[in-house]
């Protein structure tokens, strides 16, 4: 016989091997977990530790026991099977159950047929595995007509991520954040880092984890998306408030090779009375990977580099790689301590790069605190604060998760919170030493990550329309999982030479995005490259580089636009500050979808190409080549301004131009962002 307790603050079920207890964890939200091992643990993973325990209640049924805190109930019967309501008595979310005994505790008298099968497929599925623990699959009943956002970055085009399947690992580019926003009024976390993964089909959603001790899940109810946003926030941490030089222009290439070279691009900008808040140094300004510091060589006095830049009002970010060369002392001491990525098979290479490296073990705490003391000694004590975690996935020479090990646990396990661990280092380094305003540019991200100042951005995308198609359904699915700070290369990262015509108009209408963007940062590894001087050095291979990215580098014609487009960025830059403000108090995006702010408008859910931000912008960039006009759907309810003054009432689609000078921008009347970027 199976159990079904209700103890003290949550309800238990207990069959065979298997233990599932449903719990109350914040404000109208459970956390759901089950295993098959002995006990469940209590890694919080994502989660925020609880500073109270919420007020719930526990009715008992018929073979029935329901849990409700807030807005969300969970009832489960006495076969274990578990389904999920909202304050109305609505069905929310039902598991998927097909056994000849079941019975579906979310059906109906007409529909109960469906539960009753030959199949034999329980929804929560643990599959033993060597070595004690389980692959997992949890199954869930699919609403056809139910809209699913969020999961993180995935480099598609598809908003609305019903009908796809999402691989839960972390790539360049890729970044599995595994929330969920639903349609139906829910929202839920996946709070398994474990390399899995998910499928939102039309006959059912399902979600997978190759390797893992238990299956652990939160889950939230709310009236509006908002309420929903605001509920997860609270449950994993919101975003810090974005320090006020971030809001400005940041300029990046790959990459600038001398002190002398970042000084005189930053003494050009100010020469022309051009805004610039942030330039940034990229990698291999090191002598060797994992030695952390500047190249003497090449940087010869980078402390009165950063003291010249910090007058000139611009901040310096240095790019800070995960991997350590083999030939270092560093990688010595740290393979001593255990303080890199090991490998099951084969030699510890993880990335061939320039040089045999391996990654050092983010969730290793004293490797954290290793290479912190690194960053400070070479970058901290001369001024930096700020810093650019690339390679943050980590980027594998071969994405072979089964065969890397962390001190965590097996990448197959724990993989996908490396990301997050590299950013709480920082933070936490950061934070020791006084700082208060914190973000770093990460090139990841896992749930969680917003609380450690991280700045996700899209990877090293191509430099096509297509790529920056993707972009946008890519940064407002980051937003709707709960990661706020989010950019790309302006530009693409890939492919785009400096003189050809069609790489310019791309370029244009990207920068005319960004300007639009939570961050706006100009980057790219442009094309023709130019080869290092010494292709050699001290044994060491000497890295290439782009050619020139500032925004005076591709004629008068696009200097001109670009020069428009900062110090439109520059009149934006207090509206942004506010927006920030929202995100850091209650976890609401900066570039937000239309029924985020638009709800009870069912076109607002149609709509894929355009969107808010924050709640008075609305922005439609230009996505294809050539195009010199679009379309815009006007919510209703409002009157909208264009840029120029132009007055259009809401509640219609509308076509606009679109010319080469700018994208079509319009502000809710009546907003104080109105005077301060409207033309009179």
């Amino acid at each position: 016989m199976s159990e079904l307790i209700a103890e003290k603050n949550r309800i238990l079920w207990h069959f065979d091997q298997q233990t599932l207890v449903i719990e109350p964890w914040g404000v109208h939200s459970l956390r759901v977990r089950a295993t098959c091992r002995p006990a469940l643990n209590d890694h919080l993973w994502a989660l925020m530790p609880l500073s109270e325990q919420p007020q719930t209640e526990i009715s008992h049924g018929t073979e029935t026991l329901t849990i409700s805190n807030g807005n969300i109930s969970a009832t489960v019967n006495i076969k274990g099977q578990l389904a999920f309501y909202n304050q109305h008595g609505e069905l929310i979310l039902e598991e998927y159950w097909r056994q000849r005994s079941t019975v579906g505790i979310g059906a109906t008298e007409k529909s109960q047929d469906k539960y009753i099968s030959a199949l034999k497929m329980d929804a929560r599925e643990f599959k033993a595995i060597p070595g004690g623990k389980h692959q997992l699959t949890v199954r869930f009943e699919s609403r056809p007509d139910e809209k699913i956002y969020g999961m993180g970055q995935y480099q598609q085009s598809c908003l609305d991520l019903k009908g796809c399947t999402l691989e839960l690992a972390q790539r360049n580019s890729q970044a599995s954040v595994p929330f969920m926003l639903s349609s139906l009024g829910y929202g839920l976390l996946w709070n398994n880092p474990a390399i899995g993964e998910a499928t939102f089909g039309k006959n059912i959603t399902r979600w997978g984890a190759q390797v893992t001790e238990q299956m652990d899940y939160w889950i939230t109810a709310g009236d509006t998306p908002a309420e929903i946003m605001h509920q997860y926030g609270r449950t994993t941490g919101t975003a810090p408030l974005m320090p006020e030089y971030a809001t400005g222009f940041w300029q990046c290439k790959l990459r600038y090779r001398t002190q002398q070279e970042v000084l005189e691009v930053a003494r050009e900008y100010k020469r022309r009375e051009l805004p610039i808040s942030v330039i940034v140094i990229d990698f291999f300004h090191w002598p060797n990977q994992g030695t952390w510091c500047f190249d003497p060589l090449d940087w010869p006095d980078p402390k009165a580099m950063v003291a010249e830049l910090k007058s000139l009002g611009i901040e310096t970010m240095v790019s800070v790689w995960p991997t350590v060369d083999s030939r270092t002392d560093n990688y010595k001491e740290m393979k001593s301590k255990g303080y890199l990525v090991n490998t099951d098979r084969g030699v510890s290479v993880n990335l061939d790069f320039l040089g045999n490296c391996t990654f050092f073990d983010a969730t290793h705490p004293d490797a954290r605190k290793f290479v912190w003391e690194k960053v400070k000694q070479n970058y901290y004590d001369l001024g930096i604060r700020t810093f650019w975690l690339d390679e943050a996935e980590p980027e594998y020479r071969a994405y072979d998760f089964d065969n890397y090990r962390y001190h965590l646990g097996p990448v197959l396990e724990v993989g996908n919170i490396y990301p997050q661990k590299f950013a709480q280092g920082f933070y936490d380094g950061l934070q020791q030493e006084g700082e208060t305003e914190i973000v770093n540019l990460v090139r990841c991200a896992w749930a969680g990550s917003q609380r450690y100042g991280v700045l996700a951005w899209s990877g090293d995308i191509h430099s096509s329309f297509h790529a920056l198609r993707n972009q946008i359904a890519a940064g407002l699915n980051m937003g709707l999982a709960g990661i706020p700070w989010w950019t790309t290369d302006i530009g693409g990262f890939q492919g785009g030479n400096v003189n050809d015509p069609a790489f310019q108009e791309l370029l244009i209408r990207w920068f005319q995005w960004g300007v639009f963007c939570p961050v706006m940062r100009l980057h790219g590894y442009r094309e023709p490259q130019i080869q290092p001087s010494e292709p050699w050095r001290d044994g060491i291979a000497q890295c290439n580089s782009g050619a020139p990215n500032e925004v005076w580098s591709y004629g008068e014609e696009n200097y001109e636009l670009m020069k428009n487009g900062l110090f439109l960025r520059e009149k934006l830059r207090p509206y942004i500050s506010r927006v920030m403000q929202e995100a850091h108090e209650k976890g609401d995006p900066v570039m937000r979808t239309m029924f985020y702010q638009y709800p009870d408008q069912a076109e607002s859910w149609q709509v894929e190409d355009q969107y808010m931000l924050g709640a008075d912008i609305l922005v439609a960039p230009v996505l294809y080549a050539g195009q010199r006009e679009r379309t815009v759907w006007l919510p209703a309810a409002e009157v909208w301004v264009a840029l120029n003054g132009e007055r259009y009432p809401g509640g219609s689609t509308i076509t606009v131009a679109a010319p080469l000078e700018g994208i079509p921008v319009f502000v809710r009347e009546g907003a104080q962002v109105q005077g301060e970027i409207v033309l009179n």
